[in-house]
């Protein structure tokens, strides 16, 4: 049964990493002691170890001991005997290019639709979608593919923006980013706000958070559900 967290974000503004979300993550890891942290997607460029350790000492703090998938002779063998997972945010570009580069990605997939716990934030829920196309990352290195895990029916832009008539940008907006996305795919898209996140249990889908979230489908006007909504393509 998959038990899975697709958070828009690790941090929301003001506040302590993953502290919006504490409540979630420890329901999610209920029963488990340790975890394996993802840190490819190295935001800022920090290194693996610097960021492992960010999320090593929240998980301390919840009972959780935690080891950066980085640190194994063996990641494919460390995955396959993991409790469970989370997976940071950063450039989706880069971290879909290590998994797949070191022949990850289907290792992962599987075990957490195996009914391993997984947690993404960001660019590690990105990865949680069919493919990488709609992340808002700069394309600063090219993955073999932008097919990723595939363990919900959409694709996310998490960190989703609505247009501020009071900035004078113009440059395009996520709305209209996605758009274009759907003129060439007919995938649905979720617009994960900051605050939000997707929760998987079993074959159930739900919108959880502070927001409500936007729903973008080929040929169909966007629309916003709110928290607790199951969603079915």
């Amino acid at each position: 049964m998959k038990n899975i967290i697709l958070a828009s974000t690790s941090t929301l503004f003001g506040g302590e990493y993953l502290a919006y979300i504490k409540e979630q993550i420890k329901d999610l890891f209920k029963g488990i002691d340790s975890i394996i942290f993802v840190p490819y997607a190295r935001p800022g460029g920090i290194s693996h170890d610097e960021y492992t350790a960010t999320a090593a000492a929240f998980f301390a703090g919840i009972g959780i001991d935690v080891k950066g998938l980085h640190t194994f002779a063996d990641p494919k063998l460390a995955i396959q005997e993991a409790k469970g997972f989370f997976t940071g945010g950063g450039n989706t570009f880069l971290l879909v290019k290590q998994l797949h580069e070191q022949g990850l990605m289907i290792e992962l997939s599987a075990a957490v639709s195996s009914g391993k716990p997984y947690l993404g934030s960001s660019a590690g829920s990105n990865i949680g979608g069919i493919n990488m196309q709609t992340t808002n990352d700069m394309p600063i290195v090219y993955p073999p593919s932008f097919e990723t895990m595939g363990l919900v029916p959409f694709n996310l832009n998490p960190h989703y923006l609505d247009p501020n008539p009071d900035l004078k940008h113009n440059g395009e907006t996520r709305e209209t980013r996605i758009k274009e996305f759907h003129t060439q795919n007919s995938i649905p898209v979720v617009g994960l706000r900051e605050g939000n996140w997707i929760r998987v249990t079993g074959d159930q889908i739900t919108t959880e958070g502070s927001e409500q979230t936007r729903i973008f489908e080929a040929g169909k006007a966007p629309y916003e559900v709110a928290a607790g909504t199951v969603l079915s393509f």
